[in-house]
C-alpha cells in the first residue's frame, strides 16, 4: 500500500526529498511517517505527521528535515536538507491505521558522503 521513492547518494550538506505514495486516501491512517535504519542500528523514527496535521521529529533531524503531505496526491514527503553522513540509512515509509495496524513501504537507501 505504501510506495517509497527518492533515495540516493548525496554529498554532505546536500538535500533529498523522499516520497511515500499510498493507494487510497491518506486519511485512512491516524499517522504516517518515516523511519530509518542504519547498519547495525535499530530502526528509529525520523518524522511523523498525524491525520490532523501535527508533526514531530527526532531531535537529530529537527531544523533540517520537514515532513509534509499532499492529500490530493495521497503522498507524504520528507524533505531532507543539510544532510550529514550520520543520516545515511535505509528510510522506510510507515503508516498506522486504527492506532493498531502498521504498514511499511519498501526501504529506500539514502547515502550521504563526507
Amino acid at each position: 500500500q505504501l510506495q517509497a521513492s527518492g533515495g540516493g547518494l548525496v554529498q554532505t550538506g546536500g538535500s533529498l526529498r523522499l516520497s511515500c505514495a499510498v493507494s487510497g486516501s491518506i486519511f485512512r491512517f491516524n499517522v504516517m511517517g518515516w523511519y530509518r535504519q542504519a547498519p547495525g542500528k535499530q530502526r528509529e523514527l525520523v518524522a511523523a505527521i498525524t491525520r490532523g496535521g501535527s508533526t514531530n521529529y527526532a531531535d537529530s533531524v529537527k531544523g533540517r528535515f520537514t515532513i509534509s503531505r499532499d492529500t490530493a496526491k495521497g503522498t507524504v514527503y520528507l524533505q531532507m536538507s543539510s544532510l550529514k553522513p550520520e543520516d545515511t540509512a535505509v528510510y522506510y515509509c510507515h503508516a498506522q491505521r486504527d492506532y493498531s495496524y502498521d504498514f511499511w513501504g519498501q526501504g529506500t537507501l539514502v547515502t550521504v558522503s563526507s
